[in-house]
């Protein structure tokens, strides 16, 4: 019995050293694979089953693993890179510039959609409802996307807390098209999602995560109002990571963007037809609307209390 405790308190030290050379596997390795997460804004099967073919193509071209996971929420996207569950993450707007605020995330490539690396939020209300214009809503029932939704939420609450505006009741549907479909139901008044102008004459904003259950989305609910530009969405990285796999990705990411697949893709996701490098200053702006607020990214999370 002694020999046999000699033994093992002998091999403890080996055991330990192994299990640390484990847990420091090398960024990219399949004991330890890049880990990108994806924003849930659009339907969680949809995103599962089109990000096995970015899984596949980041894997084809650059030496390193991966592995793509999809949250529940824009906050879950955000703490994941707190503690160091996510690598890269596919992010709003907003939800970016509390990353960056909390654990100093780096904005390297922002999205474009037919051109534009800026968008608006919009808010829409059924044809036939009576509203028509902005101060409509006072006193009506609103649907928001989430409180870290940029499009979804801040921009168009903001935008009715300087008109003075105050619905009867606000909801959070946790995805733009939830809240097209609320809508269109009469489960609330009005609703806020993304807006992108027409290409081609057909509906680029949120209208179109519906047409088809509700082919006749676009004459059954109208935009009343839209908000100011702010940058589009952005691809981030957690600080930290290795520059070269950062720049291995960016680059992956580009030339992705420029294929035929890979424009297919990232459009049923999240509308998107481009990429180009970013930094985070791009994302100032952002950061004064909620100066002039006299808010942080911190403070509009609790709203959804």
């Amino acid at each position: 019995m002694k020999n046999f405790m000699l033994k093992i308190l002998l091999a403890l030290p080996l055991l330990i050293a192994m299990g640390c050379t484990k847990n420091k596997a090398a960024l990219g390795t399949a004991e330890n694979p890049v880990k990108f997460f994806f924003v849930p804004s659009v339907d969680a099967k949809l995103l599962v089953e089109k990000t096995k073919f970015i899984h596949k193509y980041l894997e084809k071209h650059t030496p390193y693993k991966f592995k793509i996971s999809v949250p529940t929420s824009y906050v879950a996207v955000v703490e994941a890179f707190g503690t160091n569950r996510a690598d890269i993450a596919s992010l709003n707007t907003f939800g970016y510039i509390l990353a960056n605020q909390k654990y100093k995330t780096e904005a390297l490539l922002t999205v474009e959609r037919f051109g534009h690396y800026d968008y608006k939020g919009q808010i829409i209300a059924r044809t036939d409802s009576g509203i028509n214009k902005i101060e409509d809503i006072q006193g009506k029932k609103i649907a928001y996307v989430d409180p870290a939704s940029t499009s979804g939420y801040m921009l168009p609450a903001t935008l009715l807390k300087e008109r003075k505006i105050k619905p009867s009741q606000k909801v959070f549907a946790q995805r733009h098209d939830n809240v097209v479909t609320m809508v269109r139901q009469k489960q609330v008044d009005v609703g806020a999602t993304f807006y992108s102008p027409k290409e081609d004459g057909k509906l680029q904003d949120a209208r179109r995560l519906v047409l088809t259950q509700y082919p006749e989305i676009e004459k059954e609910v109208k935009i009343i109002h839209l908000t100011d530009p702010i940058p589009n969405d952005p691809i981030v990285f957690r600080k930290g990571m290795p520059d070269a796999i950062k720049k291995d990705v960016q680059a992956a990411l580009l030339n992705y963007l420029n294929s035929k697949e890979g424009k297919a893709i990232f459009h049923e996701l999240y509308g998107v037809t481009g990429l180009k490098k970013s930094t985070d200053k791009d994302y100032d702006g952002v950061r004064a609307i909620l100066t002039a607020l006299g808010r942080s990214a911190s403070d509009l999370i609790k709203k959804k209390k």
